[in-house]
């Protein structure tokens, strides 16, 4: 039995997402492309429940206008009023429907010479549905609406799911990959939608900046940072066409993905994720690194970085422990949390099917194949781990000083991808010190909420946990002094030095001076604020005199 009864529950087990696949309406139903949805368009009353937005809100007040007349008319108790009111009704209904059907058409004809171009038909239904997208609204899967007994009152989940289904753009040209119709423009933002989130999308074509806000990029990106930093990457060193992968498996993974993590962390949630994983691409663009990599490597290192924290439960592996967590019990006390991490990733890759596909190569069976990359994926995720900061470290500095570290073999690859990963994970004090000074607060916000619970329940306060003696100075000083200067050392080592580490050495460098000023002055403060709390009784009690004297005046 655990020693904080009813403290954990089920809220750590990695569930489904619960995001309805988008549908394509620009696809029949006899098409191949509902083979792996297993699902057609639904219909309800002749209207497509696949619809984008604004053709289903125009549908829907010309159904309205056609009924408004009856619905006036039940307001009048006279009955031959009522009669020909709904016949007026009805007359102007039907005027309004006839006016919808030929803006359908003319569109529909205007678009017919580009359709041609691209050797493309819609097969879809001929009023409708529009030939090509309007608006920016990106498609929506209506089954997942589910309305409560009262009327007009969705489900909070429900419309959070809805929200973010109309902020992720991949949707637009989701069908338009199904059938092979990609740009072949290098670094294409085909996935995004160009109508919309246009500073998102000039954000991405800046990603391989090391000044870049992950911040931003996730409120542009209405909380979809993740998702839409991978879609991105993936296109850019083209994964998604030498893997083959079926863009809606993919989508439904990184959906997952995203999910898994808990938005009330301040620190470990997705926006933490997707910062990694945008470090990690700065790092596999490292030409020493770049050069010998192979694009199994780039999936298992963008994967990897994305999927690091999923479902981390916002406190530490001694929290656990001390509270006999079923986790804890599960892995032995060792790499509690990572190890979580990785077979919630692998639950993920297997429940959405992505890599199901992937053909084995003559030697090995494609179990063992898949397997492989699992295990792999594993290895990543458990090098994360803090406590084994001087074992990965010491190898590296091994290699170094010997020059034996070799490239062109796949475990030497590995090992370097294990410690990009590491820096990835820790490079927050080496950004602009506007981004790392938001980190740096994140991460000690969460300290101190593990803290609170622990003086709850009368546990011992784990280190750098107490919010009255551990201040975020103190906590950043020490940090960088024992974790992340020694990393980024023997880094920059091995780029010989590139531009980008020097770039992050000397914010490094900045930022270590700033908290060290910060810690200093906050400590002069606290002293005086001692000496003052010291003073001897009698100048207490002349204080109080003047308060009476002050309390006496007229």
């Amino acid at each position: 039995m655990p020693v904080l009864e009813g403290l954990w529950g089920p809220d750590l087990r990695v569930q489904d997402s619960g995001l309805g696949v988008g549908v394509c309406p620009d696809e029949a139903t006899h098409s191949p492309v509902w083979g792996p949805l297993r699902t057609p368009p639904v219909t309800c009353g002749g209207l497509s429940l696949a619809l984008e937005l604004p053709a289903l809100l125009r549908q829907l007040r010309a159904a309205w206008r056609a009924r408004r007349g009856g619905s006036r008319g039940t307001e009048r108790s006279d009955e031959s009023t009522w009669v020909e009111d709904e016949k007026e009704g009805e007359g102007e209904g039907e005027d309004e429907v006839k006016k919808e059907e030929e803006e359908v058409k003319q569109a529909t004809g205007s678009r017919s010479a580009h359709l041609e171009a691209d050797g493309r038909q819609s097969t879809c239904h001929p009023v409708v549905l529009l030939a090509e997208r309007r608006g920016s609204f990106p498609l929506i899967d209506l089954r997942i609406l589910k309305t409560s007994d009262q009327r007009g009152e969705v489900e909070s989940s429900t419309r959070k799911k809805v929200k973010r289904l109309l902020s992720f753009q991949r949707y637009c040209h989701s069908s338009r990959l199904l059938r092979g119709d990609v740009p072949q423009t290098p670094g294409s933002l085909h996935l995004l939608d160009e109508d919309y989130l246009g500073q998102a999308v000039h954000m991405l074509s800046k990603v391989g900046t090391w000044n870049f806000d992950i911040f931003l990029f996730d409120r542009l990106t209405n909380g979809n940072s993740l998702v839409m930093l991978m879609c991105h990457l993936f296109n850019v060193y083209g994964l998604i066409h030498h893997f083959q992968l079926d863009m809606v498996k993919l989508h439904r993974f990184l959906g997952m993905l995203q999910e898994g993590y808990h938005s009330q962390n301040p620190y470990h949630n997705a926006v933490h994720a997707a910062d990694v994983t945008q470090a990690m691409y700065c790092y596999l663009k490292e030409p020493r690194l770049a050069e010998q990599l192979s694009l199994l490597d780039v999936f298992l290192g963008l994967t990897a970085a994305a999927a690091h924290d999923v479902d981390h439960p916002g406190v530490n592996q001694p929290f656990l422990v001390k509270t006999r967590h079923h986790l804890a019990s599960l892995y032995q006390n060792t790499s509690v949390l990572e190890s979580h991490h990785w077979r919630s990733t692998v639950g993920m890759l297997r429940e959405s099917g992505l890599l199901s596909h992937l053909p084995a190569d003559l030697s090995r069976r494609r179990k063992d194949y898949l397997q492989d990359i699992e295990q792999q994926l594993g290895s990543l995720i458990l090098a994360t781990d803090i406590s084994r900061q001087n074992e990965f470290l010491l190898t590296f500095r091994e290699h170094l000083e010997n020059q034996d570290l070799d490239l062109t073999l796949a475990s030497h690859r590995h090992f370097m991808l294990q410690i990009a990963l590491k820096c990835a994970d820790v490079c927050n004090p080496c950004r602009d010190w506007e981004l790392s000074k938001q980190w740096s607060e994140r991460v000690c916000e969460e300290f101190y909420r593990q803290g609170d619970v622990e003086k709850k329940f009368e546990l011992e306060i784990s280190p750098l946990c107490n919010q009255q003696t551990d201040s975020v100075p103190a906590i950043q000083t020490g940090f960088i002094s024992y974790i992340v200067e020694p990393l980024f050392e023997e880094w920059q080592r091995f780029t010989q030095p590139s531009l980008l580490s020097q770039t992050m050495t000397g914010h490094l460098k900045k930022n270590k001076a700033r908290w060290s000023r910060l810690r200093y002055a906050q400590a002069s403060v606290d002293v005086h604020s001692c000496s003052r709390d010291d003073e001897p009784e009698g100048g207490e009690g002349g204080g109080e005199e003047e308060e009476i004297e002050e309390e006496n005046i007229p």
